[in-house]
């Protein structure tokens, strides 16, 4: 059974997640429990997991909305109905009928959209949805929270027993009033309202006029209230009966608490698939706040590949702050287990390290990530990290002396199953003990087929990653000329301190530079410095790369725009020359009729026009059909030239092909060891195809509509055999 330790939290401020993530839960208890949230190890809970998230995170995008699922705690509900003889308040009550209420929206939901969600479809299943609850609730409560009349007999009678009295309090002191007022006993307000009861304003010379109970004066003492002597008597008959109502409102809500008590365990379990929704929905919420997917998730191998990752809380502060945030590449596998990342001070290793941690975390709390949608991760039994400055103040311990007894942990627990991310790994030693020491730790994670990545400025880390073959140098790229950090992560190649370069640009005096580079070894500066040339190059390279390829699509448009042009200007000449030549045609057929009409009118005879006009005509015909003929003659002339021309490139291309096929086959040297379904091309070709089988140095390649054997020697390696 694997296991997170706390250190790991703390050092990638997981808590903080948990805090933003919290905020998007809807009930008290949901921040409660996402806060106390830890990742797990058991890849079928995390996997399940992040596919309700994931399903829920994709129902903010369609028309298929998951119902609200708000709801209150009824943990002192359940303490309650635990209790023999106790009885629930009002209030306890509605809310058991509204979550249940809520409960079954969320099931008949889930059931009639079980083919888009699934995996929620599956949680809820464990429940039944219960009308009963709400209807027996209703059905003594109503909606404004008051015992209804005939939720008993008793009840009833009573109730309508207070409503007649009411009636006759309300027509006596109405009497008494009316009688004291003729007599002008009363104070101008004529009464008011003492203890719930109304009263009668007595001028304080009448008051012994007036037959009742006193119930106060006012300050000056003027006006005497007093409650007339009927109204006294019908008041008490209604306290009475108050009293046998609260009775009986207590004698219904107890029948009623017992009505529920054998449904606890429903309730319990009911209240349990509310918050875990309420969790779900709050994960969801907060992966559509930082952008964050569901990544393929391997469970046959230890492979990790995080395309366009981002640190979802540098992200976050990043967008408030309007600055833009560098995403990372970072890979995993069996191939490369390990990776050294060096390079200057404040380039982002410490960034890209907590990043693999943090998105690492989340997704083992079936949290979504902040990631490109091709990405795909693993999962791990532990996840061990020794992070920043870790002085132990208690324990009076040095930086370099915690960091050893975290290396001593380290060491316990890391086997194949592990993740580690270590920091500035050696420092806080004599550099040359400290690096040695470091590499022979780093060298034992190697052998156990740990998985890692680890920042460092030690030469002798760098030159172990080229040495070993499951282990690699990476390097945070920086710009030679500004030095400015770039915060893009290289793989392939060790990273350069920029010590000297930095100190330069900070405006540290030069002889103090060329002291210091005297007082160290010169292979050591000459290797820096090969390091930091092959950055700048590198650096050079993709920016002259970026601008040829900027070029290159430039002037491919600026081609097919002039090719366009080209060809509507000869399409617009075409048609200027047929129009040209038609109207020649009519203005000469024009002429030739004109002198026919003109000889006619001279003449004034009928069979001459119709003769002329007859050949005229003829004439018209013959030429258009000579036309046509020798249109349909240069016609088939083109199609011959086109056809010879094709013929003679045809004939071209055999004779190039046949000389290539006398000349011996060369192939790149390739010290990939082929295994069956390894995806391959022809190193001359384009088209990949996969192995299916290899017998004396010959494999049998499968393209999908055909199959052929091919010599190994002609084969280059595209990509591993997906598990």
């Amino acid at each position: 059974m694997g296991y997170i330790p706390k250190k790991t939290l703390e050092d990638l401020e997981y808590d903080e997640v948990l805090k933003r993530c919290s905020d998007f839960s809807i009930t008290s208890l949901g921040k409660v429990e996402i806060m106390n949230l830890h990742p797990k190890t058991q890849t079928h809970e995390i996997i399940k997991g992040l596919s309700e998230v994931s399903e829920f995170r994709a129902s903010f995008d369609n028309e298929n909305r998951i119902p609200n699922h708000g709801f209150e705690s009824m943990l002192d509900v359940f303490s309650i109905l635990k209790i023999e003889n106790s009885v629930l308040e009002i209030s306890s009550f509605r809310i058991l009928a509204t979550n249940t209420e809520t409960t079954n929206n969320l099931l008949n939901f889930f059931f009639k959209f079980k083919s888009y969600y699934p995996n929620l479809y599956e949680r809820s299943s464990v429940l039944s949805e219960e009308k009963e609850i709400k209807t027996k609730v209703d059905s003594v409560i109503d909606r404004f929270g008051e015992i209804r009349n005939n939720a008993s007999d008793n009840l009833f009678k009573i109730r309508k027993k207070i409503q007649v009295i009411r009636g006759k309090i309300s027509s006596s002191f109405n009497k008494a009033l009316s009688q004291f007022q003729s007599a002008e006993y009363l104070d101008d307000i004529r009464e008011s309202i003492i203890d719930n009861r109304r009263v009668l304003a007595v001028k304080a010379m009448y008051r012994r006029k007036v037959k009742g109970t006193i119930m106060g004066s006012s300050k000056t003492g003027s006006i005497v209230f007093i409650e007339p002597e009927a109204t006294y008597n019908q008041n008490q008959e209604l306290h009475n009966l108050l009293f046998e109502e609260s009775e009986e409102i207590k004698k219904i809500l107890s029948g009623l608490t017992d009505f529920f008590r054998p449904y606890l365990p429903y309730f319990e379990l009911q209240q349990n698939f509310l918050l875990q929704i309420d969790i779900i929905h709050a994960k969801a919420k907060y992966a559509q706040e930082i952008n964050a997917i569901l990544p393929a998730i391997n469970t046959k191998e230890r492979n990790i590949n995080y395309l366009k990752a981002y640190h979802p809380l540098l992200l976050q502060a990043n967008r408030i702050e309007g600055k833009e945030t560098y995403p990372q590449d970072l890979c995993l596998d069996s191939k490369n287990r390990i990776i050294i990342i060096s390079g200057p001070n404040a380039g982002g290793k410490s960034i890209t390290l907590k990043t693999m941690g943090i998105l690492q975390l989340m997704l083992q709390s079936s949290m979504l990530i902040p990631v490109h949608e091709k990405s795909y991760s693993c999962l791990f039994d532990q996840i061990l990290t020794d992070i920043g400055d870790n002085q132990s103040i208690e324990n009076h311990l040095s930086t370099y002396s915690y960091r050893l007894k975290n290396m001593k942990s380290f060491l316990k627990k890391c086997n194949s199953n592990t993740l580690f991310l270590i920091d500035e790994f050696g420092t806080g030693s004599d550099p040359d003990l400290g690096g040695a020491l470091a590499e022979v730790i780093l060298e034992d994670f190697y052998e156990r087929e740990a998985f890692g990545l680890i920042t460092t400025h030690y030469s002798n880390l760098k030159i172990l990653a080229t040495e070993l073959p499951a282990m690699s140098n990476a390097n945070m790229q920086f710009d030679s000329k500004t030095l400015e950090p770039v915060f893009k992560l290289i793989l392939g190649e060790a990273g350069s301190s920029f010590t000297f370069e930095v100190a330069q640009k900070n405006g540290l005096p030069f002889n103090l530079i060329n002291r210091a580079k005297k007082k160290i070894e010169s292979g050591k500066v000459r290797f820096d410095k090969t390091i930091a040339k092959l950055q700048k190059d590198r650096s050079q390279f993709l920016k002259t790369s970026k601008n040829l390829k900027e070029k290159e699509i430039k002037a491919a448009r600026e081609e097919s725009r002039m090719a366009e042009i080209n060809a509507k200007l000869k399409s617009k000449l075409s048609s200027y020359q047929e129009l040209f030549d038609h109207n020649q045609r009519m203005i000469t057929l024009g002429n030739k009729i004109n002198e026919i009409a003109e000889r006619f009118f001279i003449n004034n005879k009928k069979r001459p026009l119709i003769s002329e006009l007859f050949k005229l005509v003829e004439t018209e015909n013959s030429k258009r059909k000579r036309n046509s003929i020798i249109l349909a003659k240069k016609d088939k002339q083109e199609k011959k030239k086109i056809n010879e021309e094709v013929k003679k490139e045809l004939i071209k291309v055999r004779k190039e092909k046949k000389q290539k096929a006398k000349e011996p086959l060369t192939a790149p040297i390739s010290n990939h060891i082929f295994k069956i379904g390894d995806q391959v091309r022809m190193f001359d070709g384009r088209s990949v195809g996969s192995i299916d089988s290899i017998e004396k140095n010959k494999a049998i390649v499968n393209y999908g509509a055909f199959t052929t054997k091919v010599n190994l020697d002609l084969l280059e390696f595209v990509n591993e055999k997906n598990k």
